[in-house]
């Protein structure tokens, strides 16, 4: 039988613990503590807190360049968005949520990363009932960036049809914890030697990657957007229509197998990469299989955005 421990004891042996990828964060705030840390070690969360067990609450993940955090107003409406669809108040306000995710970014030291936001039902028992929860749980981690090579977007990358499906159309449009069917896409891609995986809807249209927006510049050069329907609305997608609709036609339509294999473009938007160009799909090329003119323009437009409009802290 384990050793029962004393408080002293269990903390001593929680920092002699091994921490695989605690090298890669950089501060974080729990509401429960009130204060910023920067020990991984002490980076923890109660078994307890519904969004643990039960993948109750919602998170946002913005990017921080040159000390400047990235679209943090849609963000954070979009986080209040997928809160309220689930019945779910932050501890403190939304404008106090972002400050301290700003203060978090600050106390990281350093100029470019990542910080993921969760909000979640808070600690109170094991059952499925809200009502064991008294009080949400704020939980902010500012970590390490590690961006694709300049090589990536230079060559473009592969996607392919996942067997996974979409998600159904209410729980896609929220951005909540429950990520089973995104992790399953990208363990899928990773087995296939594909860099990233794309789903469609029980009708058979085009909803979303693992974690990106996927959009086609179709025969006719439009820039054609998935209904969304059954995929997340993504920040940089929404910026990226803002920053090129006066210079083509922006649709929102239904994107189906047969469209992708005409287009002349195909490319991920998204926090992480911003614009990445998809070269080849389920093994075809797309286009004359390299990057398009309007993927590079949007991965140009989007990173000058953030250095000419990101939030500095």
């Amino acid at each position: 039988m384990p050793e029962i421990a004393d408080a002293q004891t269990y903390l001593e042996r929680l920092l002699a613990a091994p921490r695989p990828g605690g090298e890669g964060v950089l501060a974080f705030y729990d509401h429960r503590i009130g204060v910023i840390g920067k020990d991984p070690r002490l980076m923890l969360m109660p078994l307890d807190d519904h969004l643990v067990h039960r993948g109750d609450g919602v998170f946002e993940t913005l990017k921080y360049i040159g000390r400047k955090l990235y679209q943090v107003q849609p963000h954070f409406d979009r986080m209040a968005r997928s809160a309220a669809a689930i019945h779910l108040d932050p501890p403190c306000s939304w404008d106090e949520v972002a400050q301290l995710t700003l203060d978090v970014c600050r106390a990281g030291g350093i100029d470019d990363g990542m910080v993921r936001v969760l909000v979640g039902r808070g600690p109170g028992g094991f059952g499925i009932d809200p009502a064991e929860c008294p009080t949400p749980s704020l939980t902010i981690v500012a970590y390490r960036f590690h961006p694709r090579p300049a090589a990536s977007f230079a060559k473009g990358v592969t996607a392919f049809r996942t067997s996974i499906p979409a998600k159904q159309n209410y729980l896609a449009r929220i951005k909540s914890i429950d990520y089973l069917p995104n992790v399953l896409m990208k363990r899928e891609a990773t087995a296939r030697g594909e860099d990233y995986p794309v789903c469609y809807d029980d009708k058979g249209f085009l909803a979303e990657g693992a974690t990106e927006n996927i959009c086609i510049v179709d025969a006719a050069g439009r820039f054609v957007v998935p209904e969304l329907t059954n995929a997340l609305t993504g920040t940089t997608l929404l910026r990226a229509v803002e920053l090129i609709e006066n210079e083509m036609e922006v649709v929102f339509t239904g994107i189906r197998e047969a469209d992708i294999a005409t287009a002349r473009e195909m490319f991920i938007l998204g926090t992480t990469n911003d614009c990445l160009s998809i070269v080849r799909y389920n093994g075809v090329p797309i286009g004359d299989g390299r990057p398009g003119p309007v993927s590079k323009r949007l991965k140009e437009r989007l990173v000058a955005d953030i250095a000419a409009n990101g939030t500095a802290f």
